[in-house]
């Protein structure tokens, strides 16, 4: 099977999968076998942080934990949003132990900063979710010279982890929860051209290629952090601003397909909180509280150890350049 042929297969069946699977009808159909226990837990003591907080799937996030008595530090790009979904948090939940931080993820050497200082600051962190992430219509680039998605979605992801992983080995129960998608089911792992700056920039592809290296970051964490439970998630076809904004077309065509931002982060939270979670082998890929496999049957998705290690290390070597001395 030529390469065309074989990502029309991958498109056309990962289009399928996602009316069987990723709409609102078939959460509502994987709920039946939820168990409602899993998150009548409180969450007291414990804390959290969680990119990307102030709307969509991980403000319905911070709110479920908020209500169940977690610390939750919001991590948001803008301040006005922030205090505003932090009041309504507080406000809805009575908890007020929920925290603003104000950190633009592309900004990679910010993330290292915040890392440290929340590091130095705060004595633990249970819990870290991965959830902001960016499609660019067209290709920018940041500070530092990185297309400013991948800093977002990958760089971001693997700076603000490696750099709290000292502090989740040292609290209760740790664990990373990264909010990937669907998408990435029609991408194989690239290790070069992380950039986008060869061939032409389809801002939805570059995003599914991100969350597919998010996958793999996600794998080989758990292989070398066992300590920590891993967990990488698609939250389903959401109606966030994030989708509406970058996918107008798709939106507009699917909009009574959609899952509600709760829905979406159903599994985040069950990952997040539930027992029954931490018993699913660490570094796995998740949809509807079920493991699922991370590629489509028959594609070509699948890369080497070699491959994902090397991506690791091409990762490792980027980050450290931007490191604070």
């Amino acid at each position: 099977m030529g390469n065309t042929t074989m990502s029309l297969y991958r498109n056309s069946a990962w289009f399928l999968k996602g009316m069987t699977e990723f709409t609102r009808s078939a959460f509502l159909s994987a709920a039946k076998h939820f168990v409602e226990k899993d998150l009548e837990v409180s969450m007291a003591g414990r804390v959290f942080m969680i990119t990307g907080a102030n709307s969509g799937i991980g403000r319905a996030t911070a709110m479920a934990i908020a209500k169940r008595g977690g610390t939750v530090h919001m991590v948001c790009r803008n301040k006005d949003k922030a205090e505003e979904a932090r009041a309504d948090i507080v406000k809805e939940s009575g908890n007020k132990e929920i925290y603003v931080h104000i950190l633009d993820l592309s900004e990679t050497r910010k993330v290292w900063e915040f890392a440290e200082a929340f590091k130095r600051k705060y004595k633990a962190l249970n819990v870290l979710i991965n959830n902001a992430g960016c499609i660019m219509s067209e290709r920018d680039v940041n500070a530092e010279g990185l297309e400013k998605s991948f800093a977002t979605n990958v760089m971001g992801v693997y700076i603000l982890t490696r750099g709290l992983i000292p502090l989740l080995e040292k609290s209760a129960e740790p664990r990373v929860i990264t909010v990937s998608s669907g998408g990435m089911l029609v991408q194989k792992l690239r290790t070069g051209n992380l950039q986008t700056e060869i061939g032409r920039y389809d801002g939805t592809m570059v995003y599914a290629q991100h969350k597919r290296q998010q996958v793999v970051m996600t794998e080989q964490w758990a292989k070398t952090h066992s300590n920590i439970h891993f967990s990488v998630m698609h939250p389903g076809w959401v109606d966030t601003p994030a989708v509406a904004n970058a996918m107008p077309d798709f939106h507009q065509s699917m909009k009574d397909s959609l899952r509600t931002p709760e829905q979406g982060a159903d599994t985040v939270v069950w990952l997040a909180i539930s027992e029954a979670a931490a018993t699913k082998p660490s570094g796995s890929f998740f949809q509807d509280r079920r493991m699922v496999s991370a590629h489509l049957p028959l594609a070509w998705t699948h890369s080497s150890q070699l491959e994902q290690q090397k991506f690791m290390s091409v990762m490792e070597d980027l980050a450290k350049t931007f490191q604070p001395h």
